[in-house]
């Protein structure tokens, strides 16, 4: 059989199920007797075992089967749910999703699995036989007979029995997650029919081509072989959940043939009876029947996959048609084309519904990222000998697929911090009257054009005399800084307040790394601590990095845009509002005393003639800013283009744009200069 066709599918699938594996595993820990919870962990194992075998990768249902041996005796009752077993499990999920890794990226190695499975092995070794054997599970009867045997299939049945033939009812349940409904019940039928007939199933074969049907297939099937057989044949075919083998008694049958045909006589009496008539209510006119309401089955949800690079593609298109379209505006405002105003409407309505749909089809939630911490914690737990939980709020948080995808790893690093250095040992904790079990906080949520993730911890904080003894070793003058902004000096290069750096992490070990990856995104990233109280490490992202809204500016003879996400207003300039502090200009603006960059001097832009000139007040994060610029042009809907790697090193600048006119501007990064 060739299985290339169901590659994507199948790595797709197993992904998703190792993810569901760990997270059900980190459940089943806390709540040991969940036995809901561990039939869904034993189900999804084998789901993952039967799909590798279809596939042919049979060092991974190797593994998987072990696993099953080890789930079964905790569902049996003669294993009890230890952290020593879960760690045990864990790293079989590990070695899983090493090989699901491999076999996408194409290796043919073959992953070392020995030692995991003698692990496997010692802890089922010794134990009592399973209170339910396979034979048991065979001898489990279905319910009644759930396909309706006609005269001629009852003696199709009874003339197979005579010549030596079983005939076997059969109920076979598929996993809620199977996608292609139809192709696992074709090869659930080609498996069978190798050494058996089937002579009916509900539903019918043009139902089931058709997927007109559930999760359930009901079969009766005539074979030589036992039930074991059947059973094993059918538990190995990929998302077969269940399966249940009975025999049928033709004897019952025919009996219960014999009583429906009496029942069917008493039904013909019944209706030939004569009855009364009775009407629906009519309105008071007596003329207009009343409705009779029919029930109405609405349509489940369809989806289908979509190649990553056919969707880059799609918003790529999208972006050159809006710059397309603000250059149609441009000439028909140059020109006076009266009457293209309204078809140019009616396209920037189109463009902007199809720039809106584009968008949403390329956001994700924050929960493909969030779902791997809980495991990584409760890690993190065993390996410190410490006490910790995590809290997620906001997973649901919708960023741009390119977003998502970079975010993961500067998480790791706050998260890891969080762990090792924020959180303290229990008996710091309960000494200090704290909760001995730590809290770290993974919270995000929507804040206008940007997303915000706060990483929360309630350990000691950021020691403000440690980092102050490190910036003046580093000749770092802190002279008229606020504890807040000696703190955030950890995202300095090699900044770090540790003497010695762990294999886990280090305060300002990764956190320069952290603020490079988080700038690049077009977000900011900030601490705020209290001695004792705990760190909250603040990250600003643009909800997507192609299309924003923003301000034209001129700065000199130049024009610049700004992304309207850092703008809070736009002031007029005038001399008396500069002063000096610190031999720095500042405004004061709300009543704060605000840094004030004049722009054409820190991009060493020529200054306009300009009369007029302008401060766009800016926040970063905690920091407001006042950029002074030589003058207005208005809001502009801009698609950012990379400068590419000539112009990399230009850290003033997130990228580039095209203009109506044609003209490329560059688009400041604020973030950056402040």
């Amino acid at each position: 059989m060739d299985t290339s066709q169901y590659m994507s599918m199948f790595l797709e699938e197993s992904m998703d199920n190792l993810q569901t594996l760990n997270d059900s595993l980190l459940q089943l820990e806390q709540e040991p007797d969940d036995i809901d919870k561990l039939n869904e962990i034993f189900r999804v194992a084998h789901t993952i075992k039967g799909m590798a075998a279809t596939m042919g990768f049979n060092q991974m249902a190797e593994l998987t089967h072990k696993m099953e041996d080890v789930l079964s005796e905790f569902r049996d009752g003669q294993l009890k749910v230890t952290e020593k077993v879960v760690t045990v499990l864990f790293k079989c999920l590990d070695t899983l999703e090493q090989m699901v890794n491999n076999i996408s990226d194409g290796a043919e190695d073959e992953m070392p699995i020995d030692e995991i499975i003698k692990e496997l092995e010692s802890i089922t070794e010794g134990k009592a036989e399973e209170a339910q054997t396979k034979e048991e599970i065979q001898e489990e009867k279905v319910d009644g007979t759930p396909v309706e045997l006609n005269e001629y299939d009852i003696n199709v049945v009874k003339q197979a029995e005579d010549r030596g033939f079983h005939s076997y009812q059969i109920k076979i349940k598929l996993s809620e997650n199977t996608l292609l409904k139809s192709a696992r019940a074709f090869l659930i039928f080609k498996s069978l029919e190798e050494f058996g007939e089937i002579i009916k199933s509900i539903p019918s074969a043009e139902d089931i081509e058709n997927e007109n049907f559930d999760f359930e297939i009901d079969l009766i099937f005539l074979s030589t072989k036992d039930k074991n057989e059947i059973y094993e044949t059918l538990m190995n075919i990929s998302e077969v959940d269940k399966v249940l083998v009975g025999s049928v008694d033709v004897k019952a049958e025919k009996a219960k043939k014999i009583e429906q045909e009496q029942t069917n006589v008493e039904e013909i009496k019944t209706k030939i009876e004569p009855k009364p008539v009775v009407t629906a209510p009519q309105s008071k006119n007596n003329n207009i029947a009343k409705p009779v309401q029919k029930e109405v089955h609405k349509k489940t949800h369809q989806s289908v996959r979509v190649d990553l690079e056919r969707l880059d593609k799609f918003m790529n298109m999208v972006s050159e048609l809006v710059i397309h379209r603000t250059r149609l505006e441009q000439i028909s405002s140059n020109h006076r084309l009266t009457d293209l105003n309204e078809t140019l409407e009616q396209v920037a309505r189109t463009t902007s519904d199809l720039q809106d749909l584009v968008m949403k089809i390329r956001m994700l939630p924050l929960d493909t990222v969030f779902n791997r911490f809980p495991r990584m914690i409760r890690d993190l737990s065993v390996e410190l000998e410490k006490e910790m939980e995590l809290l997620i709020q906001g997973a649901d948080t919708e960023l741009d697929r390119t977003v998502i995808d970079e975010i993961g790893e500067p998480l790791i690093h706050l998260i890891r911090n969080a762990a090792d250095h924020g959180i303290e040992s229990k008996e710091e904790r309960v000494a200090k009257g704290k909760d001995p079990i730590g809290k770290i906080k993974l919270i995000a949520y929507q804040e206008g054009t940007k997303a915000v993730i706060k990483v929360e911890d309630d350990g000691s904080g950021i020691p403000v005399d440690k980092v102050k003894a490190k910036a003046e070793r580093l000749g770092i003058n802190t002279d008229g800084m606020t504890d807040n902004d000696i703190r955030n000096l950890i995202f300095m290069q090699g900044f770090s307040t540790n003497e010695q750096v762990t294999d886990i992490s280090g305060r300002g070990v990764g956190m320069d790394v952290v603020k490079t990856k988080i700038s690049a995104l077009g977000g900011t990233v900030d601490v705020i601590s209290e001695k004792d109280k705990g760190s909250t490490f603040i990250i600003r992202l643009p909800l997507t990095l192609q299309i924003i809204q923003a301000l034209l500016v001129n700065v000199g003879s130049e024009t610049m845009a700004i992304s309207l996400g850092y703008i809070d207003r736009v002031i007029d300039y005038s001399d008396d509002l500069v002063k000096m502090t610190n031999n720095k200009e500042v405004i004061i603006y709300n009543g704060n005393v605000t840094p004030l960059i004049r722009l054409h001097n820190r991009l060493g832009v020529g200054k306009s003639d300009s009369i007029k000139n302008y401060i766009v007040i800016v926040k970063v994060g905690e920091k407001t800013v006042g950029l002074m610029v030589d003058g207005l042009l208005g809001q502009k809907e801009i698609v950012i283009k990379p400068l590419g790697k000539t112009l990399q090193g230009l850290r003033e600048y997130i990228g580039a744009t095209i203009l109506g006119d044609g003209l490329v501007t560059l688009i400041l990064d604020v973030a950056a200069l402040v």
